[in-house]
């Protein structure tokens, strides 16, 4: 894939991300919605699953990460410690994408642990940064308990639903990508009109 291709790729995919933490996301925390996080993580790993399947590099998850809480930032309030675990989750992502993805032969196993691992790395990384290193008064308080209980709760819960998220989303990602591959000129042309609609989408929403 060029590069130009990669970037509207990534472009698209952390706007979908983006548009579902500024719609969704205010839609969940406004109701108060149990575990929020948790099932608006699941889409994220099905996105992240679904670009690596067309872009399986090092990096490209944590961009596409990167690009969501741009997304986010410009479209709704700035909630940093939302945007820090959106980040996060798709750096643990990344990560563990590049130690257990290859490309080809793959069992389910193998994309269901990247999955899994990624859920808790994302869930740790920000547990812990926002604890111990940012120092946010709320995690402050919490302390020791509360990370542990966001890691082992919060985060077994998302590693659950990725587990069989991640697979599928592997799955879409590359399957579709054979069929877009046919005509890449108008796949592009369609990813741009998506950017277009994604990005309109959230101003209005924001």
């Amino acid at each position: 894939m060029r590069g130009t291709r990669t970037w509207l790729w990534m472009l698209f995919f952390g706007s979908l991300w983006g548009i579902n933490e500024v719609i969704t996301g205010e839609i969940l925390f406004q109701n108060q919605v149990f575990l929020a996080g948790v099932w608006l993580s699941a889409w994220a790993f099905f996105i992240l699953a679904a670009s690596r399947g067309i872009m399986n590099k090092p990096g490209t998850s944590a961009v596409i990460a990167g690009i969501a809480v741009a997304f986010k930032l410009i479209n709704a309030p700035p909630y940093y410690c939302h945007v820090l675990a959106i980040f996060l989750l798709g750096v643990g992502f990344d990560i563990m994408a590049t130690l257990l993805i290859r490309r080809g032969g793959e069992d389910f196993f193998r994309r269901a642990l990247v999955g899994i691992a990624g859920a808790y790395s994302g869930f740790a990384l920000f547990a812990l940064i926002i604890t111990y290193i940012i120092r946010y008064e709320f995690w402050v308080v919490g302390g020791g308990a509360k990370v542990i209980s966001y890691i082992l709760v919060d985060g077994s819960l998302a590693a659950a639903v990725s587990a069989f998220l991640v697979p599928i989303g592997l799955k879409f990602g590359s399957s579709g990508w054979a069929l877009l591959e046919k005509n890449p000129r108008w796949s592009s042309i369609g990813v741009a009109a998506g950017l277009i609609l994604l990005w309109s989408l959230g101003r209005v929403a924001g």
